[in-house]
């Protein structure tokens, strides 16, 4: 099976790829290289003799040009939510025309698609209304996980209502010409590979930030750091997809919710204590209490729909989240100091 991964040379794109490569797949990647990090991981690939092919998802003209793939997986998304609201045509051109591009692809081709959407198509304030956040109690919270028959009717933020248009597309190009497809909302994901920052990747900036001992934000919510969010470590993600690959023939045209749910879930708080027990080290953080209009006080996955389907669920917590990051950044530090 030839399988091309779009955005591959991004933190999620690259661990797919270097997983399935492991599998035994032939897997080539798209990547305009644009992205903080994207050449440390392109050298990656190219030990593993593993093509990229350097061209913006927007640009059809030279998609269409590309060989014949059995499988698409579309990791390419621009994901920060604040870079959604300040650069929308940005975020509209890579989201939604990429994917546009890559379901024109696949009808051309007659190759099946994997897409991985985000937790973000579900609305703000209807998460907002699940929880008095006012009064934190964890465990409530974890009996909250949001599954696919959440309403999705809303503002959801500017990256958020790009990835359901492009659901909406992959469900009408299915409809009129059977592509296959398999859907996954995923909500964070975190590893190595991962160049975090503020918006996008906050796991990996808080271990960079614990290691060169430099201070944090609590933004939003009272600068408390009570927000909680599930973490799902890529190589959980990794597993999922290989899965669906071999199932596929029997299992598609599916959309899953996809996270670390009560295996892997931290709020802020809690992401600092780990940090701290694993690093040794211990950082001052600024409390901003000012809330953005894309914040959500928490998210949990429902994970019960894909795990029935596939008796797959997420074996790595948080704390190994933290811990493979710490070690892969230690182990790296000096190359990929300058893209931190």
């Amino acid at each position: 099976m030839k399988i091309l991964i779009t955005g591959g040379c991004g933190f999620v794109g690259t661990n797919i790829i270097l997983y399935l490569n492991e599998k035994n797949f032939s897997v080539s990647s798209l990547d305009n290289l644009s992205k903080k990090g994207s050449k440390f991981n392109l050298d990656l690939l190219k030990r593993k003799n593993i093509k990229n092919y350097k061209i913006d998802i927007s640009n059809y003209k030279l998609i269409k040009k590309l060989p014949k793939f059995d499988l698409i997986i579309d990791c390419c998304a621009e994901p920060a939510v604040e870079v959604s609201k300040a650069d929308f045509n940005r975020v509209i051109n890579t989201n939604l025309i990429g994917t546009l591009n890559i379901l024109k692809k696949c009808k051309k081709d007659k190759s099946k698609l994997i897409f991985l959407s985000s937790s973000r198509v579900y609305p703000i304030n209807s998460i907002k209304d699940k929880i008095n956040f006012s009064n934190f109690n964890k465990k409530f919270l974890l009996d909250k996980k949001i599954n696919e028959q959440e309403s999705l009717n809303g503002p959801k933020t500017l990256y958020g209502a790009t990835k359901l248009s492009s659901e909406l597309f992959i469900e009408e190009f299915s409809y009129a010409f059977n592509l296959k497809y398999i859907i996954n909302r995923c909500g964070v994901i975190s590893g190595p590979l991962q160049f975090g920052k503020e918006d996008q990747g906050f796991v990996s900036l808080w271990v960079w930030r614990h290691i060169l001992k430099k201070k944090l934000k609590y933004i939003g919510y009272g600068g408390n750091g009570n927000q909680v969010r599930d973490v799902l470590h890529v190589i959980d993600l990794c597993k999922l997809i290989f899965m669906q690959i071999k199932k596929f023939n029997k299992i598609y045209n599916k959309t899953f919710n996809v996270g670390g749910s009560k295996i892997s879930n931290v709020s802020l708080k809690k992401l600092t204590r780990i940090c701290q027990i694993i690093t040794k080290n211990k950082v001052d953080h600024i409390k901003v209490k000012k809330t953005s209009i894309y914040d959500i006080p928490y998210y949990i996955s429902d994970n019960k729909f894909v795990s029935n389907t596939y008796n797959w669920k997420p074996n790595k917590k948080i704390f190994d989240v933290v811990k493979d990051l710490y070690l892969w950044i230690s182990n790296n530090k000096k190359e990929i100091k300058k893209y931190f």
